[in-house]
């Protein structure tokens, strides 16, 4: 019982000392997962038969607002896609600018504030099911603008005969299993650093 009671103390003092952060620990923190994510964007797998790789950044992203907290768990992919698109070359292969994944990263900023709003104001999300159930939300929410913007992306390539099924065949469909199991294992991660209830005591 010991060991629980100063596990779930840790848990605690983490997430009260990201709480209690100051502005600049904050922005320096904010630099550091947009860091993070850039270093993890290089870990990728291409693919032959698609211009979106698989790539490890999406570890990062859907951690980002678990452990930063919405705005500034947003605000440090908002930062890693704003300088990435201003010529910061740390998106996948050491590039920069809006490529054919250029939708999933701008998707990171929306996936990451959800994220980081339910964990922050809703207790009974810190719970395992529901926080896989919340990565995988999250999921769809940078699948959306990342299929949506590889369309006009393929198509100011010439490619203009690639309808839905296509684009869903290149752009999500590779890919869904290794993001369930991102999203099952940023959901354990999750787990187990974050506090179900006031465990100060």
């Amino acid at each position: 019982m010991q060991i629980i009671s100063n596990i779930n103390r840790f848990r605690y003092g983490i997430f009260q000392w990201r709480m209690s952060l100051s502005i600049p620990g904050k922005i320096a923190m904010m630099f550091g997962m947009a860091a993070l994510t850039g270093l993890l964007a290089q870990v990728r797998i291409p693919l032959p038969f698609t211009p979106v790789p698989i790539t490890g950044q999406v570890m990062a992203v859907l951690l980002a607002g678990v452990v930063m907290g919405k705005w500034w768990g947003g605000g440090s992919m908002a930062l890693y896609a704003g300088l990435g698109i201003a010529g910061v070359p740390w998106f996948t292969g050491f590039t920069s600018g809006l490529g054919a994944t250029g939708g999933y990263i701008l998707g990171f900023v929306p996936a990451t504030l959800f994220l980081g709003h339910f964990v922050d104001t809703h207790i009974k999300s810190r719970r395992l099911l529901p926080l896989l159930g919340l990565m995988l939300i999250a999921t769809l929410l940078y699948y959306i603008p990342g299929v949506a913007w590889l369309g006009l992306w393929l198509n100011s390539s010439g490619i203009t005969d690639i309808g839905l099924s296509g684009l869903l065949a290149l752009g999500v469909g590779p890919f869904i299993a290794v993001d369930i199991l991102k999203a099952v294992l940023a959901g354990l991660i999750a787990f187990a650093v974050i506090p179900r209830q006031d465990e100060s005591s």
